[in-house]
């Protein structure tokens, strides 16, 4: 394996295009959040806003200061212009994996995992209650690669074994229509090691919210004042991000029907326990043995020590 990450294939499907970032210029203070999908990307970015402006005011909605980048339904010059014009650190989303994703030294990484079954059991809420407005986007929109993003079934089990079995690049086994949580978990994981990759757990932060977001802020070298942190951590409650959901989803929330609550469901884990069927767990089992080492699943079911 290389010593560092390189970017070996161009990702590109109805929802992103992993070229934009060739067009992005770094700043040595920048800061990307990065996930698949459903795994505390939001509640991230949320932590990282409160960090950098302690006293909650920010001078933007936090999807408008973090711009999911590789996005291309939203048009590159706008969101590299707004880039550009802030004068703040910046820190801007990607849901690339590492091998697609543009890698600098000087660019603090973090990276949000969740246990698989968890993020199905968000993105089915995620997907099934999209505004129709959004597929029509998606795939009339010029300069599409692959198929259309199609609509939802509406079955959560039909689409959990499209989910877990079926692929939607070459070097994915699992995460149709979307993308693999398991391979993009597996690709960061990798680089855990590297001084400027932070592999932070879901799981973890629920369990001890104040204690996992001071590691962050020790890990991005953002001083906060001890008086501070009970703002910090009250704002960044799933309490008071769904009291401000506009503040906090993307676009608002206008891309779900029910707006900004909608997109800011439950906030839990474990809900799948009473959904998947004992041989729905076996496809997962197998995705799971085709695309994680077992470090990385130990890791990815159960958090703690990467």
């Amino acid at each position: 394996m290389a010593k560092h990450p390189e970017r070996t294939r161009i990702y590109q499907c109805h929802h992103f295009d992993s070229t934009r970032w060739d067009y992005f210029e770094p700043r040595s203070d920048d800061i990307v959040i990065a996930t698949s999908y459903k795994a505390g990307t939001t509640w991230t970015q949320a932590i990282v806003a409160h960090l950098l402006f302690q006293d909650g005011k920010f001078p933007a909605p936090v999807s408008e200061m973090s711009p999911w980048l590789d996005m291309r339904t939203y048009p590159l010059e706008l969101v590299l212009n707004n880039l550009r014009s802030q004068a703040h650190r910046r820190f801007i989303k990607t849901h690339l994996p590492l091998d697609s994703m543009l890698y600098d030294e000087n660019i603090k990484y973090l990276y949000v995992a969740r246990d698989a079954r968890d993020v199905f059991m968000s993105l089915w809420n995620h997907y099934s209650k999209m505004s129709d407005d959004v597929f029509t986007l998606m795939n009339l929109l010029g300069g599409r690669e692959g198929d259309e993003f199609p609509l939802p079934p509406d079955d959560i089990h039909e689409f959990w074994r499209n989910w877990i079995t079926r692929g939607s690049f070459e070097s994915e086994s699992d995460g149709w229509p979307y993308w693999s949580h398991l391979y993009s978990v597996q690709s960061w994981w990798n680089f855990r090691e590297l001084p400027n990759i932070r592999l932070v757990h879901y799981g973890d932060l629920l369990q001890d919210t104040e204690g996992e977001i001071r590691r962050i802020a020790e890990y991005l070298e953002i001083e906060v004042r001890e008086s501070a942190w009970p703002g910090i951590v009250k704002g960044v409650s799933f309490t008071e991000m769904k009291k401000q959901g506009e503040q906090y989803a993307p676009g608002g929330g206008e891309f779900w029907k029910g707006g900004a609550k909608t997109f800011l469901h439950k906030g839990t884990n474990g809900r799948w326990r009473d959904t998947l069927s004992e041989a729905e767990l076996k496809l997962y089992d197998a995705a799971c043995e085709r695309s994680l080492t077992p470090e990385c699943r130990a890791w990815l079911e159960n958090g703690g020590e990467r």
